[in-house]
């Protein structure tokens, strides 16, 4: 990652509406698992932040054994409370992993991401040990942002390499190209012999509140410069204020809300059966 930022779980639940639903469109297209008799679908969710979407996992596979995966301790304290047996039988754990270096350490049914492999520079040159790690007939599936050239990121990058700012936090953005396109991941995928279904979505999200698309950031595209200005309040608020200001002016409000184009890259890739 280009740095390593503090989570708020509290700030990023607050779009969870928005940040769930590409995680639904996402399992919806997830083939059956090669489950069989006397054992349930072990699956892994990557990047599982606070677990409000790992949770979900269980309304399609009840009794499935899951183990939600993160880098921030600040995510992983709020989804232990969710740890434990559930009502279908299965269980749900969490622990800490660099996803820069985890390797599948047993075979997985599904291995499933939403909306953080964006966080992992050269995460594509990881799909090849995740697939080996998959039993036959398993799916990696996985959705990420691709929404790096939108004003919402255009308008932070220049900011931040604005006189007043460079030396402090130019460095802490993402590459734009932080996510692949959908034809490069099928094409890596299927040259692991993988069945792939990829495409893309730009769900036109209408927001709410005061800046509600500052407000969107502070969970996510913020964090980096959230954490480098934590020991400075005014440097903090002044980035806030000129921030908030460019985004007004590019997200302009109507009486039905904000409306905040986001774009999103979605991958099921399934191992063959032999």
């Amino acid at each position: 990652m280009t740095t390593a930022p503090n989570w708020d779980p509290q700030q990023y639940l607050r779009h969870a509406g928005h940040r769930t639903r590409p995680f639904l469109d996402l399992l919806a297209r997830v083939p059956d698992l090669p489950t069989g008799p006397g054992r349930p679908p072990r699956i892994a969710d990557l990047g599982c932040g606070p677990g409000n979407v790992t949770v979900l996992l269980f309304d399609r596979w009840p009794g499935a054994q899951v183990t939600g995966l993160d880098n921030s301790a600040e995510m992983l304290a709020e989804a232990q409370t969710l740890a434990g047996p559930t009502t279908g039988g299965g269980r749900l754990d969490f622990r800490p992993a660099d996803l820069r270096n985890w390797t599948p350490e047993e075979p997985y049914d599904l291995i499933v991401s939403n909306a953080a492999l964006q966080w992992v520079p050269g995460h594509a040159d990881s799909l090849g040990a995740w697939v080996a790690g998959l039993r036959p007939g398993g799916t990696l599936a996985f959705q990420v942002p691709s929404n790096f050239t939108a004003p919402s990121h255009t308008l932070l990058r220049e900011l931040c390499e604005a006189p007043e700012w460079r030396d402090r936090l130019a460095a802490l953005l993402r590459d734009p190209a932080a996510s692949l396109e959908p034809t490069d991941y099928l094409e890596r995928l299927a040259a692991l012999g993988c069945e792939v279904d990829a495409w893309e979505t730009t769900y036109v999200q209408i927001l709410t509140g005061p800046d509600p698309v500052l407000d969107w950031t502070k969970g996510t595209a913020l964090r980096p410069i959230l954490t480098a200005l934590a020991d400075d309040p005014p440097a903090r608020d002044r980035f806030l204020t000129a921030y908030a200001a460019l985004l007004r002016d590019a997200y302009p409000s109507a009486p039905y809300g904000t409306a905040f184009p986001f774009r999103r890259i979605f991958v099921v890739a399934r191992k063959p059966q032999g």
